[in-house]
């Protein structure tokens, strides 16, 4: 199964580390997903041996993008993100920022978009701190979800 707990992911990648294996870790919200998460996730994933994606739970996405959101449940968006070749395990995790996860797993690298900024990263501090390296893939200009919705928004209105 590629849905995991945090526990798991834990192990998975102390084993995949013990291997001299390179474990690439990173998260997000993907409510609605599109090629510019699919181009992104893919880019991460070429940096290392495997992509553990932390997944925001519903509640932490209520909490970061308003009570309309999220579009799709956790579980949902968990199933979709595992289908995905590039994605090897998929963590859902309660906490607004992923900074619990990057200390638990303590991936080689933590990769994030490139509409972030590395000192801005909580995570990347964490990561920081034990040797880990942050690295920001490109973003792909106007693919977001919001930008989804408000497409929609605006069609039916």
């Amino acid at each position: 199964m590629k849905i995991i707990s945090r526990a798991e992911a834990a192990t998975i990648a102390k084993n995949l580390k013990a291997a001299d294996k390179t474990i690439v870790f990173t998260n997000g919200c993907f409510d609605i997903l599109h090629a510019g998460h699919v181009r992104y996730l893919a880019g991460a994933r070429v940096l290392g041996d495997c992509l553990i994606v932390g997944l925001n739970s519903d509640q932490s996405v209520r909490t970061l993008k308003g009570p309309t959101r999220p579009v799709n449940n956790q579980d949902d968006r968990a199933e979709v993100l595992a289908a995905l070749a590039v994605v090897d395990y998929v963590v859902i995790f309660e906490d607004v920022t992923a900074e619990n996860l990057v200390s638990a797993i303590k991936p080689d690298i933590y990769a994030k978009g490139g509409d972030y900024a590395v000192e801005k990263l909580p995570e990347s501090k964490v990561a920081a701190a034990y040797g880990g390296r942050t690295v920001l893939i490109p973003e792909v200009p106007g693919r977001s979800s919001s930008n989804i919705i408000k497409k929609l928004n605006n069609q039916t209105s």
